[in-house]
């Protein structure tokens, strides 16, 4: 790949799904925006599943393309986590690890100056480290939740080995905090490990990730969370560089534009920040009973809401009719930023993934905290420490709740008095989660690192 003077190549390698791919794309563009060549590596169809480059980039980022392997259980085209259960993730991992060959033929016939990877692919660093290549650590979540994990030692060791372990402040945590998991959220995470295929733990792979990188880049900024990134750097003792927000505004969303339109003439007639826009990701899947009790709230907080279901759910008989035109549901793929752009939504009530809460308050939304899996409970720890959101409430063993709980919380958000203060709050993160300088500011300051360091 020719590259102009003094310009990086950098070789962009995420996990397989989109709450990964979406940010490493983004990244990618901010940095192909500043002259660097790109190689965005991935599968076939989740190549196909990115938004189309804008006509100024298609010739910095250049996609390539390596089939994965199939996997127990798998079917023609399950290349994403969403593509699979939550219980065959670790099935995916296996497939994924089998990348490492095309991979490293690939980086010794383009020799980039820096491959950027996700947590899931430990054994890359060793392999660029004997090529000569520069390596960075890309962390798709927050300081915090990095720091909660802990030092790479203790991860790669397995030090936590019971529920009860995640649900406590670590000790190497030195100030006041709320950060740990509930237990209904980490049982979930449990199951998970104990459909273990690959002979490696997600912690050890987040362990050797950061032990054997040369930088950590963080999907966060030192405005939001200075001191989760100086405990970071202490736990971590490499270079940690946030990468600030990743704006790349919302043009990158033209997939299905005829839905768009759709939605965007029932938010017309709607009231400035009057909805709540519902929407869960592409990893949750809640139960008959979760997904009905989310309805009946939803039904009964009077509040007008778009909710977004990945497939056609079994919803409650009658409830569209009974919600019709004050709610809105939609089955499929939606342009998500376009909606939380949209003057009329007011409120987010979301299953927490990082992506979608840097979004979301990207715009001024009130976060509703709706956590369910990964690292999603301890993003709205940390954004209720702050004074962020409002959490629906739920049994902490057993993670079940009401529709009572639903239509408080959402009321709450949107439109009573007593939550006038984390509506206000949700208003100044706006200045600071959708501030494009700044986020042009922190990728050149990773710029700056990479071209002195190659």
């Amino acid at each position: 790949m020719e590259k102009g003077e003094g310009a990086l190549h950098v070789a962009m390698f995420p996990w397989l799904a989109m709450g990964h791919l979406l940010p490493f794309l983004r990244l990618s563009k901010l940095l192909a925006q500043k002259g660097h060549k790109i190689s965005f590596i991935s599968t076939p169809r989740n190549i196909e599943r990115l938004p189309k480059l804008p006509s100024n980039l298609s010739s910095s980022i250049t996609f390539v393309s390596f089939p994965l392997p199939p996997f127990s259980g798998s079917t023609p085209g399950s290349e994403c986590s969403m593509d699979v259960p939550y219980n065959k993730q670790q099935s995916l991992k296996s497939s994924f690890d089998l990348l490492r060959l095309p991979l490293t033929e690939f980086l010794q016939r383009s020799s980039p100056d820096w491959v950027i990877y996700d947590y899931a692919s430990h054994w890359l660093p060793p392999i660029a480290a004997e090529l000569g290549i520069s390596k960075a650590f890309f962390s798709i979540f927050n300081a915090a939740s990095l720091c909660f994990l802990g030092p790479p030692s203790l991860l790669i060791e397995g030090f936590r080995s019971k529920p009860e372990d995640f649900t406590v402040v670590p000790p190497w945590i030195p100030f006041q905090s709320n950060m740990a998991y509930r237990y209904h959220e980490i049982t979930l995470v449990g199951k998970k490990k104990e459909q273990d295929t690959t002979g490696v733990a997600d912690s050890a792979r987040f362990g050797y990730s950061i032990l054997e990188c040369d930088a950590v880049f963080i999907h966060s900024s030192s405005e939001f969370e200075p001191e989760w990134l100086g405990l970071l750097r202490d736990l971590c003792r490499k270079p940690v560089f946030p990468t600030g927000f990743l704006q790349t505004g919302t043009e990158d969303e033209v997939e299905g534009d005829t839905t768009w339109v759709g939605i965007k003439k029932w938010l017309d007639e709607q009231r400035v920040n009057s909805v709540i826009y519902v929407a869960l990701g592409t990893e949750a899947s809640l139960s008959p009973v979760e997904l009905a009790e989310l309805a009946h709230g939803l039904e009964k907080s009077a509040v007008p809401f778009f909710w977004v279901l990945r497939n056609e759910s079994k919803i409650p008989e009658g409830f569209e009719e009974r919600v019709e035109g004050r709610g809105m549901v939609h089955v499929g793929w939606v342009p998500q930023v376009k909606i939380l752009s949209h003057d009329s939504v007011g409120g987010f009530l979301t299953h927490c993934g990082w992506n979608s809460l840097v979004e979301g308050l990207g715009f001024g939304r009130v976060p509703i905290f709706f956590p369910v899996v990964n690292e999603q409970g301890l993003n709205t720890r940390l954004l209720e420490g702050k004074g962020l959101g409002v959490e629906i409430p739920r049994d902490e063993k057993e993670g079940s709740f009401d529709s009572d709980s639903v239509a408080y919380s959402v009321r709450l958000a949107m439109v009573d008095d007593a939550g006038e203060s984390v509506r206000a709050k949700a208003k100044v993160m706006k200045g600071l989660f959708g501030n494009i300088d700044d986020n042009s500011r922190y990728v050149d300051e990773l710029v700056g690192y990479m071209t002195r360091k190659k």
